[in-house]
């Protein structure tokens, strides 16, 4: 039997950043915890970041995960847009970088897929397809599902991912 592996996905955002923590063994998935950083929506934007680094270090030292996974981020909402979710998504990075873990990325059309099965489906079949697999997670929110498909994504393609950066 293969040793479990924590695993912690995010879903980057400035108003809402989810996370997910997941144990992999092998085929087996197991839900761990859940929840979404959210943030003073009124505050400076340095404040904001530095209160989602803050959080996010600290689910990450209250779960351990050993390895972590971030969601790439597409936008079509405009620069500014662009540029703040770019930042936010630098600190999902920097959280699990900063405690040694390593940290792989995603594209949204790559987690719906490994999830869903198609890599355009809609938010609602990510949440119904995420409860399906892990019934004991009790998430509030598309952010912290789409977290826990990050990190189900993540558990599915890790060993890959790591063939690849032994023979690079």
């Amino acid at each position: 039997m293969q040793s479990a592996t924590r695993i912690i996905g995010i879903d980057p955002g400035l108003r809402r950043c989810g996370w997910g923590i997941i144990e992999s063994a092998g085929n087996r998935l197991s839900f761990i915890a859940v929840g979404t950083v959210t943030p003073p929506v009124s505050a400076p934007l340095a404040e904001r970041l530095a209160a989602l680094f803050r959080e996010l270090s600290a689910v990450i030292e209250r779960f351990a995960p050993a390895e972590a996974a971030v969601e790439e981020t597409f936008v079509n909402a405009g620069v500014r847009s662009a540029l703040l979710l770019g930042q936010a998504r630098g600190i999902a990075m920097l959280a699990p970088a900063a405690r040694g873990l390593p940290v792989a990325e995603y594209a949204a059309n790559l987690v719906k897929k490994s999830v869903v099965g198609t890599g355009h489906a809609e938010k609602g079949q990510v949440q119904l397809m995420v409860k399906t697999l892990m019934p004991a997670a009790d998430f509030k929110g598309a952010d912290a599902a789409d977290a826990l498909a990050i990190a189900i994504c993540h558990a599915h393609h890790r060993v890959a991912n790591q063939r690849l950066r032994a023979s690079a």
